[in-house]
C-alpha cells in the first residue's frame, strides 16, 4: 500500500521524504510513559529502591532505557517518558525501499522490568510486563494498570503479591513533506557553527530549550554528522562551556549540550569500534562465566577470594590492553573531536599539564568503554542483559576501567577508594605503568604529534612541476608516498625523496578534468607551492589516492572551499577560462566523508524531527524572544526571571534574529503540513481501529481508552502531563 512504517525515539514525526503512488507515507512511532507503580515487594522487610528499565525487543534488536531511581518506597512515581525507533530493514538501500515490512512490527514488544538497585551488589528482579507493539496499533493512547509478572512468565497466575504498573502508551501515524520543504530549516542549522556567538544558533537554541529532554540532541547531531559540521559545531559548545568553568578538575563533568553531543556521536560514529575492541574480551566474559566477586560481604560459601581476585585481575588486564591499543581503530571522527576538546582545555588552563589528559579521558573512558562494558547488550555487544553474576562482573571491571582511565590524567589515586578490597585489588596494578599506557593511547587518539604512520603507496604518473607545455615528457614514473604526516614522491622506491610535501600545507586534493592533460585517472593535490598533478594507475587506485589524502589534510587550516578542475596554461585556467592564476576556483571542493563512517541517516527525517520538538516548545521559543527583546531595552543588571534564567543568551540581538528566523521557517513548514492535511485525510479511514483493551484498565473515566488517527501534525501527546 505504499507505506513507510516507523516507531520513533521521540515525540516528533519521522520523516521519509518521498511519496508512492501520490500518496504521503505513513511513519509509526511510540512512546511508553512509565507513570508509576503500587505494592511493589519489600526487600528483607523494608520498601525497596526501585527503578524500571523499559525495552523494545524483537529478534534482531534490544534497546534499552532507564527511569532514575526512587529511594525507599513501594509506591514509586516516575513519571518518565521512552521513544523506540524500528531498524531499518536490511535490503534498505535508498529512500524508495525504505519499509519495515509487518512482520517486523508483529515480532516487537515493549518490556518494562522492575528492578530493586542495590547500589554495589547485584539488583533484585521485581517483576515485568509485556505489550506486543501489534496491539498498540488498535489502541492509538492507551493508559491501564497492569499486573507485573515473574520473569519470563506470561501468565498471571502467582504474581498478585508481585504489585502492579501503570502505563501510558502512544501510538501515533505521521505523514511527511517533500525535502525541498525543509531546506531552508536544514540550511539553518547547518550554519550553526558560524555563528557568533554559538549560543545564537539555530541548533545551540534548540538544545538550550529542550535541555531537559535528552533526546532532543540526537536528530541535531545526526543532521551535523551527515553534512561534516559536527566537529566545528561541538567544538564551539564546548569551548563556551570552558568559559564557564572555573576548575580543571571539573571539566567535561555535568550533563550539558557539549557532553551530550559527544555522547551521542560516540554512539553513532564507534559502534564498529567497540565491536572491534570489546566485543571478543565480552564473549569471553559472558561464556567462561568464572566468578570475579572480591567483597567479602557477598562471597558465597565456598568461593575463594584470591581465586576470583586473579580471574577479575587477569578480565581487566584483557579489557584495559584491548583499550590502550586500539588506537589505530580510533574513528577519524572520534580523533578529531578528542583533538579540539584536548586544544581547548589547554588553552583555558594553560598551567596545568594534566587538564589536556582528562578532557580526552573523561569521555572515552568513563563515557564510552566504561559505560559499554556496563551494559554490553545496549551496545548491540551482546544480544541480552547479562546474568546477575556476569553482569556483577562487568560492574567491577567497568568500575576499574574508570579509574585506570582517569589515572592517565593524574586526577585519582588508590587512597580515594572507600572500599578496603578494591583498595587492595588495585594494589596489584603497577601504577606508573598503567598511566605511561593510558597517556600513550590518550596522545594517539588526540594528539598532532604521533608517531608517523604509513597509509599508501604505490606507482604513479606524476606532472613535472613548473612545465607550461602539455606533452608525454612532462610525466614520470615516481613512487609516490603517503603517511600521516607527509607527502612524497622519489624516483624509485626505497630511494631518497625527490620531493616532501608537508601534509599539514595541502589545501585541497580533488579530481581532474580528463580535458587537462587528455589523461584519465587524474588528480591534483594544492598546497602552498604549485599544485601537484597526478595521475593513478586505474579509477580504483585513482580513488583510494583521494581518500586517503583528504583523510590525512581534512582538519588542516586554511583548506580550499573551491578548486579549478583543470590547468593554468596559456596564461588561462582552462576550466573557467580567468586570466589570473591567483583566481578563486570555480567549482565547490569535495565534502571529505570520514573513513569507517558509513551514516545511513535521512536528513528530511532528522528535520523534521527538529521541527516538531521547536513546535512542541514553541512557548520556551517565545520566552527567548522576549527575553532578547528585553535585555536589548534594558541595560542595567540583568533581570533574574525564572524563565529567562535558563537561556544561554550572550548577544541578544544575534540570538533575537536566530529566532525570527526559526519562527518564520516553522510557519512555513506548518502551513505546509496543513495543505497536506487534506490529502492524507483521504486515506485516513483505512488506518481507523476499534478500540480494544490490552489488561485490566482503570475504571476512572479520566482514563478512558480513545483510538485516534494522528494526521500529519506535530506530534507532543506523549509528553504531556497526565491528567489529575
Amino acid at each position: 500500500e505504499g507505506k513507510a512504517l516507523l516507531l520513533n525515539e521521540d515525540c516528533s514525526s519521522s520523516t521519509i521524504a518521498y511519496f508512492i503512488n501520490g500518496v504521503p507515507p505513513y511513519v509509526i512511532m511510540t512512546s511508553s510513559r512509565i507513570i508509576e507503580c503500587q505494592g511493589l515487594p519489600l526487600i528483607s522487610g523494608q520498601n525497596c529502591d526501585p527503578y524500571a528499565t523499559v525495552s523494545l525487543v524483537g529478534p534482531a534488536r534490544s534497546d534499552q532505557r532507564k527511569t532514575k531511581v526512587k529511594k525507599k518506597t513501594s509506591n514509586p512515581q516516575f513519571e518518565e517518558t521512552f521513544f523506540f525507533e524500528v531498524t531499518r530493514s536490511s535490503s534498505y538501500a535508498k529512500k524508495s525501499h525504505f519499509q519495515v515490512e509487518e512482520e517486523d512490527i508483529e515480532k516487537l514488544e515493549l518490556k518494562v522490568d522492575l528492578w530493586n538497585n542495590e547500589n554495589l551488589a547485584q539488583d533484585v528482579f521485581l517483576g515485568e510486563t509485556r505489550v506486543p507493539v501489534k496491539v498498540l496499533r488498535d489502541d492509538h493512547i492507551h493508559k491501564a494498570w497492569y499486573l507485573l509478572q515473574p520473569k519470563g512468565n506470561g501468565s498471571k497466575s502467582k504474581s498478585d503479591d508481585l504489585g502492579s504498573l501503570r502505563l501510558r502508551l502512544t501510538y501515533i501515524e505521521d505523514t511527511v513533506l517533500p525535502s525541498a520543504c525543509y531546506t531552508p530549516l536544514c540550511n539553518l542549522l547547518l550554519k550553526s557553527p558560524d555563528v557568533k556567538p554559538i549560543s545564537a544558533s539555530a541548533a545551540h537554541i534548540l538544545g538550550d530549550i529542550c535541555r531537559e529532554r535528552y533526546e532532543a540532541v540526537l536528530p541535531t547531531v545526526r543532521l551535523l554528522l551527515h553534512h561534516n559540521r559536527f566537529v566545528p559545531f561541538v567544538s564551539a559548545v564546548a569551548a563556551l562551556e570552558l568559559e564557564n568553568t572555573q576548575e580543571a578538575n571539573t571539566i567535561f563533568r555535568g550533563n550539558s549540550l557539549a557532553t551530550r553531543c559527544i555522547d551521542d556521536m560516540m554512539k553513532i560514529v564507534g559502534k564498529n569500534y567497540l565491536a572491534v575492541t570489546l566485543k571478543p574480551v565480552i564473549d569471553e566474559i559472558c561464556e567462561s562465566n568464572k566468578t570475579c566477586e572480591i567483597d567479602p560481604n557477598k562471597l558465597k560459601e565456598g568461593d575463594n577470594v584470591e581465586v576470583n581476585k586473579e580471574n577479575l585481575q587477569g578480565y581487566v588486564q584483557k579489557v584495559f590492553s584491548s583499550i590502550t591499543q586500539s588506537s589505530s581503530s580510533c574513528p577519524p571522527l572520534m580523533c578529531d573531536v578528542f583533538r579540539s576538546l584536548r586544544h581547548l582545555a589547554c588553552k583555558r588552563f594553560p598551567g596545568d599539564p594534566h587538564v589536556q589528559y582528562s578532557a580526552v579521558s573523561s569521555f572515552v573512558f568513563l563515557r564510552f568503554f566504561a559505560v559499554a562494558v556496563l551494559s554490553p547488550h545496549t551496545f548491540q555487544l551482546r544480544s541480552h542483559h547479562p546474568d546477575p553474576e556476569i553482569s556483577r562482573t562487568l560492574t567491577l571491571i567497568s568500575k576499574t576501567i574508570q579509574t585506570l582511565g582517569s589515572w592517565g590524567s593524574l586526577s585519582k589515586k588508590l587512597s580515594s577508594f572507600k572500599e578496603t578490597y578494591m583498595y587492595d585489588f588495585f594494589k596489584s596494578f603497577q601504577e606508573d605503568k598503567c598511566i605511561e599506557k593510558v597517556k600513550k593511547f590518550l596522545d594517539e587518539i588526540s594528539s598532532n604529534v604521533s608517531k608517523e604512520s604509513m597509509f599508501i603507496m604505490g606507482e604513479v604518473q606524476k606532472r613535472a612541476q613548473g612545465r607550461k607545455r602539455l606533452g608525454k615528457r612532462n610525466f614520470k614514473k615516481r613512487w609516490l608516498r603517503v603517511t600521516n604526516r607527509e607527502l612524497s614522491y622519489h624516483k624509485h622506491k626505497g630511494k631518497e625523496a625527490l620531493c616532501i610535501i608537508n601534509v599539514k600545507n595541502i589545501k585541497a586534493v580533488e579530481k581532474l578534468d580528463e580535458s587537462a592533460f587528455n589523461r584519465k585517472n587524474m588528480f591534483q593535490v594544492v598546497h602552498s607551492e604549485k599544485p601537484l598533478y597526478v595521475q593513478a594507475g586505474n579509477c580504483v587506485e585513482a580513488s583510494e589516492w583521494l581518500e586517503v589524502l583528504g583523510q590525512v589534510s581534512r582538519c588542516n587550516e586554511g583548506r580550499l572551499s573551491t578548486f579549478h578542475p583543470s590547468n593554468y596554461t596559456s596564461g588561462a585556467w582552462q576550466c573557467c577560462k580567468s586570466p589570473s592564476n591567483n583566481e578563486p576556483g570555480c567549482k565547490p571542493c569535495t565534502t571529505t566523508v570520514l573513513a569507517n563512517l558509513q551514516l545511513d541517516i535521512d536528513c528530511d527525517r532528522e528535520t523534521e524531527r527538529i521541527f516538531s520538538l521547536l513546535s512542541s516548545n514553541d512557548t520556551k521559543l517565545q520566552n527567548m524572544e522576549d527575553a532578547c527583546a528585553s535585555m536589548a531595552v534594558y541595560q542595567g543588571p540583568q533581570r533574574e526571571q525564572e524563565d529567562y534564567s535558563k537561556f544561554t543568551i550572550q548577544e541578544p540581538k544575534e540570538t533575537f534574529q536566530t529566532l525570527k528566523q526559526l519562527r518564520n521557517i516553522m510557519e512555513e513548514l506548518q502551513r505546509q503540513h496543513n495543505i497536506r492535511n487534506d490529502t492524507t485525510a483521504q486515506y485516513g479511514t483505512e488506518f481507523s481501529q476499534q478500540e480494544r483493551p490490552l489488561c485490566v484498565q482503570e475504571k476512572d473515566e479520566r482514563y478512558t481508552l480513545t483510538s485516534r488517527h494522528h494526521e500529519s501534525t506535530t506530534a507532543v501527546t506523549a509528553l504531556e502531563q497526565e491528567p489529575e
